[in-house]
């Protein structure tokens, strides 16, 4: 499975002052597998999301991209090469249409400059990037509704198609699922199945159903450190995950007694 190998850290920290948000992760990320990221609050899951789409710099370590060192370079360049992000809360223009919202996105892939208020979607290349994303995620039929009219799980979807109208073969998910009810996940669950037959996806996720359900491997992190990498069955069973878990739980237990 070396050979497809699309993604990976070195040793990869990330230190302020004394505080050690990650520390010394090592980890491989395969095409066409959903490789979920899971741990207590403060475990680094997001510092490590920053880190693997270029937005936050490592302390020491190296990323890797098909075998090519990326940790140096500048964000943009990370969306060039087809690494996409999205983020914990919804990150869409609201006023702005559907297909516009994805066209922004789109203008990335192809270079240039953009401004908001210029209908970049009206060139071709950049509206067929735009409609093929909402496609991809269910919502063609809402091309023309604006952002902020469509619900709070469609705009959910729609940050997926945002990161899909860049063209990328790297999806960075960031708690898709954050706030939704039982239907609206269950629809991302469903899109993420989809997805995961065509891209390599990193899944961050509090939805323990969702990531057992979703992944093909399972990396669990705590206080910056890494525990296990695996899979579902492999994590579920072993006994530092249940001791992280138990001990989160116990801590919030008391600071509730308290």
């Amino acid at each position: 499975m070396a050979n497809d190998i699309v993604l990976e850290t070195e040793a990869l920290s990330k230190h302020w002052g004394g505080i050690k948000a990650l520390n010394d992760i090592s980890l491989q990320f395969h095409d066409r597998q959903l490789h979920g990221v899971v741990g207590p609050n403060g475990a680094g899951k997001s510092t490590l999301l920053n880190m693997l789409c270029g937005s936050l710099k490592p302390t020491s370590g190296c990323i890797f991209h098909k075998g090519e060192r990326i940790d140096t370079l500048k964000p943009w360049k990370f969306v060039r090469r087809g690494i996409g992000r999205s983020f914990q809360k919804t990150n869409i223009y609201p006023e702005a249409t559907c297909i516009e919202n994805c066209a922004i996105s789109a203008q990335r892939r192809f270079g240039g400059n953009f401004n908001l208020f210029v209908s970049r979607h009206s060139n071709k290349l950049v509206r067929k990037a735009a409609e093929q994303a909402l496609a991809q995620v269910g919502l063609e039929s809402r091309s023309d509704t604006v952002a902020a009219e469509i619900s709070y799980g469609e705009q959910r979807q729609l940050e997926i198609a945002m990161v899909l109208a860049t063209d990328p073969c790297i999806l960075l998910l960031d708690e898709p699922m954050a706030g939704m009810g039982h239907e609206e996940s269950q629809r991302i669950i469903e899109l993420l199945k989809e997805l995961k037959q065509t891209y390599c996806i990193v899944l961050v996720e509090h939805d323990m159903d969702a990531i057992f359900e979703l992944s093909d491997q399972l990396t669990v992190l705590d206080n910056g450190r890494h525990l296990i990498t695996g899979t579902v069955d492999e994590v579920r069973n072993d006994p530092r995950v249940k001791e992280a878990y138990l001990g989160a739980e116990e801590d919030d237990a008391e600071e509730e007694a308290a």
